[in-house]
C-alpha cells in the first residue's frame, strides 16, 4: 500500500496530467486505473485512519475521539481528533495474526497520548521538539529518539516491523522531504521478506506542502526524520539527473512537476525491486493519496475526496483495466483481509467492502450505487451523477458562530474549526450552505448549488434519503437526520451564512469589505419612515446589528491581545 499525501488526478500522466510520471503511467497500463475512487475524509488523520482500519473515522472508538466529541449520544465531528485504538483492530495486526509479516514506513499521524499514556512518560517517552529548535546534534538526537519511539508505538499496535517513520508531517528545523529515506526502508523490508507473505504500508511525506517546497527539498539531501544524516541512500534516480530528464521532456524542472516526478521515482524503485526478486507478478501494489490538494477539509469531490488510485497485480488484474465504479479507501482493508484469508475479530467493525469482485472486469453487478463522506460538521452522499452535502453544526458550534466577529466567522464556520486548510473550499459559492446539491457531470467542480431549485426538489429528497440510510447504519446523531444530545436543525444561521459569503477568504487571511463594515452604520443613520410592525422589525434589526458590532469590537480586541 503506497500511500502519499495531497494529490489530484491532474498530477499523474495516466489521468491526463501534464507532468512526468512514467512509473505510475506504466502501472496503470499494466493494471487497473480507478476513475471514481474516493477517500471518506479529506485531511490526513481521518483518511489515514480509514486506510488502516477499513472504517469511517467517525466510527473511531479511540479515547482521543471520545474525549473530543463525547459519547454516541453526541454528534461526531471527525477531523484531526482520531487515533488507532489499543485493541489492535487494524490491518497491520490482523494480517500479522494471519501469517503475514507486516511493515510500516513513513508518515503516521495517528498518535494519541490519551490512548497510550505510557509512551509519553519517563526517559523513553516522547520528546517534544520546539518549533523554533535550532539544527544540530542535540536536535538530531531528539528526532532520532522520536523515530525509535514510533517503531515501538507501531509494534504495540500490532505491526511486525517499522522503520524510518515520521510521527506526523515533517517538522522544523528538518522540514524537508526525503523520499530516498522512506524508500530505502521499504526496499529493506521487501528484501527481508521476499520468501514469505508480507504487507507493507508505505507512506510518503510528498506531496504535502506548497509546490515550491518539493523542489526546495531536492537541494537538502542530508535531512531525514532522524535529523541530519551523513549520506543519501542510492536507491532512486539521482536528483540532478531526474531534474535534467524533466527538462529534456520539455517540462519545467522548477515547477510542480519536480515533486510529482520525485514521488513517481520512489514508486519506480519499489516496482524494480519486486521485479528483481521475481515476485512482482504475485504482489498487489496499490497507489493512492490520502486526499486531494485543492479541496482539503471539505466533502467536495473535486480536489477533495475524489483521488487517483491505481492497482497492479499481473497474476490477478488484467492489464489496462479501467474501473468507473464508486470505490473508497474503506474498501482496501477488507480487500486485503479477503486476499490474505485473514479472520478479523467479531467485534472489529468494517465499513467498506472487498474490491476483489472488480478485479476481472472493473465492474460488478451488485456494486454500491453511492458513497458516504464525512468531515467535521459536514456529511456528503455521492452517486455517479450527483453529490449532496449537509452541513450541520452542534449546539456548541452554533453558540460559538453566533458570537463570532466578522473576522472570525470563517474559522468558526469551517467544517473543522480552523482557517488555512479549513477554508480551502470557500472558493466554492456554496461551501457554507447548510444544504448543497451538485450535478457532477454538468458541474464537476461543484460551483452551482442546486439545493434551492424547485426543479431539483425530488433529487434533493432522494439524496437525503440515501444519507439517512448511511447515518442510521453508522448509528451516531447528525442534525435533524438523527437527533441527539447536541444536534441542531438547520435554519439557525441564515444571517451568518449571508455574512460569511461576503468576506474575502484567502488561506489564513480574512478581509472584511468596507461596504460590509459600513452597511450597518449607514442603516442606523437612515430615516425610518415605516410605521407599525415595520418600525418594530427595523428596530429589532438595528439592535441585532449593534450587538454584532459590539461583539466584533470585543473579539478584535481579544485577538490583538492574543
Amino acid at each position: 500500500m503506497f500511500l502519499i499525501d495531497d494529490q489530484n488526478p491532474s498530477s499523474i500522466g495516466a489521468f491526463g496530467g501534464d507532468t512526468y510520471t512514467p512509473n505510475l503511467d506504466r502501472m496503470a497500463a499494466e493494471g487497473m486505473k480507478f476513475t471514481r475512487a474516493y477517500v471518506s475524509s479529506s485531511v490526513c488523520t481521518p483518511s489515514r485512519y480509514s486506510f488502516l482500519t477499513g472504517r469511517f473515522a467517525g466510527n473511531s472508538h479511540s479515547k482521543l475521539y471520545l474525549d473530543a466529541v463525547g459519547g454516541k449520544e453526541n454528534q461526531g465531528l471527525p477531523n484531526f481528533n482520531v487515533a488507532l485504538e489499543r485493541d489492535k483492530m487494524n490491518v497491520g495486526n490482523v494480517l500479522r495474526e494471519a501469517g503475514y509479516t507486516t511493515g510500516f514506513v513513513g508518515k503516521f499521524h495517528l498518535n494519541s497520548k490519551l490512548d497510550f499514556p505510557e509512551f509519553y512518560k519517563g526517559k523513553g517517552g516522547w520528546s517534544d521538539i520546539p518549533k523554533d529548535a535550532s539544527p544540530g546534534p542535540e536536535t538530531s538526537a531528539q528526532f532520532k529518539h522520536n523515530e525509535r519511539w514510533m517503531r515501538r508505538y507501531l509494534n504495540t499496535l500490532g505491526f511486525s516491523w517499522a522503520k524510518n517513520v515520521y510521527p506526523e508531517n515533517i517538522h522544523s528545523p528538518y522540514s524537508m522531504h526525503n523520499p530516498e529515506w522512506t524508500t530505502v526502508a521499504a526496499l529493506e523490508f521487501i528484501e527481508e521478506n521476499r520468501d514469505r507473505p508480507f504487507y507493507l504500508h508505505l507512506c510518503s511525506t510528498l506531496l504535502h506542502g506548497p509546490d515550491g517546497s518539493w523542489r526546495k527539498s531536492m537541494d537538502h539531501p542530508l535531512v531525514t526524520g532522524e535529523g541530519q544524516v551523513e549520506s543519501l541512500p542510492e536507491v532512486m534516480t539521482p536528483r540532478a539527473e531526474l531534474l535534467q530528464t524533466i527538462a529534456e521532456k520539455g517540462l519545467d524542472p522548477d515547477s510542480h512537476v519536480a515533486g510529482e516526478a520525485w514521488i513517481d521515482d520512489s514508486l519506480g524503485a519499489i516496482l524494480r525491486k519486486l521485479k528483481e526478486l521475481g515476485i512482482d507478478d504475485n504482489t498487489l501494489v496499490v497507489f493512492a493519496p490520502d486526499h486531494g490538494r485543492d479541496g482539503k477539509a471539505s466533502v467536495f469531490s473535486h480536489g477533495g475526496c475524489q483521488v487517483p488510485m491505481i492497482m497492479r497485480w499481473p497474476n490477478e488484474i488484467p492489464a489496462g483495466l479501467v474501473c468507473e465504479e464508486l470505490v473508497q479507501n474503506i474498501d482496501l482493508v477488507p480487500t486485503f483481509f479477503e486476499l490474505g484469508e485473514a479472520k478479523k475479530p467479531d467485534s472489529y467493525r468494517i465499513d467498506g467492502q472487498s474490491l476483489q469482485p472488480l478485479f476481472k472486469t472493473g465492474t460488478a453487478d451488485t456494486w454500491r450505487d453511492h458513497l458516504y463522506l464525512e468531515m467535521g460538521a459536514a456529511r456528503a452522499t455521492v452517486t455517479k451523477d450527483w453529490s449532496y452535502i449537509a452541513v450541520r453544526y452542534t449546539q456548541e458550534q452554533i453558540a460559538s458562530i453566533k458570537k463570532a466577529s466578522l473576522q472570525n466567522l470563517p474559522k468558526s464556520m469551517s467544517y473543522i474549526g480552523r482557517l488555512g486548510i479549513g477554508v480551502r473550499g470557500a472558493d466554492h459559492p456554496g461551501f457554507f450552505d447548510e444544504d448543497q446539491l451538485y450535478h457532477l457531470k454538468r458541474d464537476p467542480k461543484e460551483m452551482e448549488n442546486l439545493a434551492g431549485n424547485r426543479s431539483s426538489a425530488g433529487r434533493l429528497r432522494e439524496m437525503q434519503s440515501l444519507m439517512q440510510q448511511d447515518l442510521e447504519s453508522i448509528g451516531r446523531p447528525f442534525g435533524e437526520f438523527i437527533p441527539g444530545k447536541n444536534t441542531t436543525e438547520p435554519g439557525q444561521l441564515n444571517e451568518q451564512i449571508d455574512l460569511v459569503k461576503q468576506l474575502e477568504i484567502k488561506g489564513k487571511t480574512v478581509t472584511v469589505p468596507n461596504a460590509l463594515r459600513n452597511e450597518s452604520d449607514a442603516s442606523d443613520e437612515s430615516t425610518d419612515q415605516s410605521t407599525g410592525d415595520d418600525k418594530a422589525k427595523r428596530k429589532a434589526e438595528r439592535e441585532a446589528r449593534r450587538k454584532t458590532r459590539q461583539a466584533t469590537r470585543s473579539n478584535n480586541q481579544n485577538d490583538s491581545e492574543n
